[in-house]
């Protein structure tokens, strides 16, 4: 069981939700030649979708806005947006490649795309983009990136700097807290990863990542009691079906047999897979 990396950014970047409706329009708006461009620009309709809209929806939207308009800047950088928020880092990574040939990129536009390059794996070129943005750009998205970067190459005292800093540059810590636990834990520094990991539920409570890692760290260590955290009966059953999974990599049979019991105890209607691995032992 690996430790779930999250590389979530700021939540303005990441957040989708579900278009509002319009106010009906009057015959006389419905009959005029506004033309796609003062449409958009009349309504905020760009701002809408991005911040509104189901990212499918607002990547069909600004793909077909741009196809109509394909000189227009603003519709690109709006597409590469729409692009990350949907999950589709490899087709963002390719317009952000676009605006920075054309010239038409700026800082922000280089932080996005080192990201999404970073969760395309493509680590040399996200590093490359970094290195062309300015020192004097000190933004938590900066950090945070160079802090994975650091993660990356192991460079251990860059690491846990970066992510201090982030940590220090948003009200929203968890994100930046689970990283930075990941990190203690791939170097063996299981205490500071619990303490992290701690501290990233207490900032959001409703964090499961943040659970999980926790506890895979104690199962690393053969400890194989849940922590006292938050958490529903849900998640303690797939709690204690990971932490009875460590417990097999660790050759305790008997223990993960009692996790597995206590798992499908705790909430069986929706743990089929603790049946099926408790069968199987």
């Amino acid at each position: 069981m690996s430790l779930s990396l999250i590389r979530t950014l700021t939540a303005g970047i990441t957040a989708g939700f579900v278009l509002s409706g319009c106010a009906e329009m009057t015959d006389a708006e419905k009959n005029a030649d506004l033309g796609p461009i003062n449409a958009i620009d009349s309504t905020g309709l760009n701002d809408i979708m991005l911040n509104l809209a189901d990212p499918a929806e607002a990547v069909k939207f600004f793909s077909e806005s741009l196809a109509a308009e394909p000189d227009r800047v603003d519709l690109k950088k709006n597409l590469a947006t729409a692009l990350v928020n949907n999950n589709q880092y490899a087709e963002a990574a390719l317009v952000y490649e676009q605006l920075i040939d054309e010239g038409n990129a700026d800082n922000d536009d280089r932080l996005a795309y080192a990201d999404a390059l970073i969760r395309n794996g493509a680590w040399e070129e996200a590093e490359k983009q970094l290195n062309a943005i300015p020192p004097t750009v000190e933004t938590f998205d900066r950090y945070f990136l160079e802090a994975l970067m650091a993660d990356h190459n192991k460079d251990w005292a860059k690491a846990d700097n970066f992510y201090d800093i982030a940590r220090g540059l948003t009200t929203r810590p968890a994100q930046v807290l689970n990283n930075w636990g990941i990190s203690k834990a791939d170097r063996g520094q299981f205490d500071d990863a619990e303490k992290l990991f701690k501290q990233a539920i207490s900032a959001d409570p409703k964090m499961f990542t943040a659970k999980n890692n926790l506890v895979i760290t104690l199962g690393k260590q053969r400890i194989y009691s849940l922590p006292i955290i938050p958490m529903t009966d849900k998640e303690r059953a797939i709690l204690m079906y990971n932490l009875a999974r460590e417990a097999i990599q660790n050759g305790d049979i008997d223990v993960a047999r009692g996790l597995l019991a206590n798992a499908i105890d705790t909430h069986p209607q929706h743990f089929e897979p603790a049946v099926a691995l408790l069968a199987s032992l």
